[in-house]
């Protein structure tokens, strides 16, 4: 007796007709896939357009009183946008009233647009205003979070009569446990020409680092306590002691933080 060996592809080519039929035809106790979709199918529906609906939202990541020798005040820093999760229109604006004055603001008004996961790139303008000259720029930078979750911002400006600055800053917020948060943050501005009527060198010009522990009542609002170091640095802190000024200043700060 002979036997006939086939090659094992010509057997599972032979097979392959076989199991897609089998495949192919339901049981025929097999449930209707349509018998709760009321007539409709998936055949007429409109592709989805993830990330296209726009909304918005108004944050205020500072809103505190300062407290400092013989001169209190009050200091904001709020973040606000609208758009979709690619563009966005942004809002930035920081100042501190001294005395019941504006003694110094800047605002910023940014296109937004998602350049990776996490990271947008910003371009748009810049308007400080305050007690001495006002100033207008153009703005452009990079705002995300960076490994280990540092929230990050990095923006350059250019403005009339070859003004150039640099701004970066940076925050983190450690969870001590699920509603009290210690926040360290630090902020650098940097300025490519001398502005003597605003206090301005070459050069690092003021830098900040603080500390705020808030407890989050809601996601909404969080009430803080902190404490800062600020002031002038390199050329900036000749200008301000040259006026009888004080370079640097530690200040305690209450406050809360909250959005809608």
């Amino acid at each position: 007796m002979c036997s006939i060996s086939l090659p094992r592809w010509l057997l599972v080519a032979a097979f392959l007709p076989c199991a897609a039929a089998k495949a192919e035809t339901p049981p025929a106790d097999a449930r209707d896939p349509h018998e709760h979709a009321e007539g409709y199918d998936f055949a007429n529906l409109p592709k989805p357009h993830a990330h296209q609906h726009s909304f918005g939202a108004l944050r205020f990541d500072r809103f505190e009183h300062a407290f400092l020798p013989g001169a209190d005040a009050t200091l904001y820093d709020l973040h606000g946008w609208y758009g979709t999760s690619y563009e966005r229109a942004v809002v930035k604006a920081e100042g501190a009233f001294f005395r019941g004055r504006l003694h110094e603001a800047r605002s910023e008004l940014l296109w937004s647009h998602a350049i990776a996961p996490f990271w947008d790139s910003q371009l748009g303008v810049r308007h400080d205003s305050g007690a001495g000259p006002d100033r207008t720029w153009l703005a452009f930078g990079a705002e995300g979070l960076a490994p280990y979750w540092f929230d990050v911002e990095a923006t350059a400006y250019l403005g009339a009569a070859g003004r150039s600055a640099l701004r970066l800053a940076a925050s983190y917020e450690l969870l001590l446990t699920q509603r009290l948060i210690l926040q360290p943050r630090v902020e650098a501005n940097f300025y490519g020409r001398r502005d003597a009527a605003l206090e301005r060198g070459t050069g690092l010009s003021d830098a900040v680092a603080g500390l705020r522990l808030r407890y989050e009542f809601s996601r909404q609002f969080a009430p803080y306590l902190g404490v800062e170091r600020s002031g002038k640095l390199g050329n900036s802190a000749d200008l301000v002691r040259a006026a009888g000024g004080k370079a640097l200043e530690t200040r305690w700060v209450a406050g809360g933080r909250f959005w809608f």
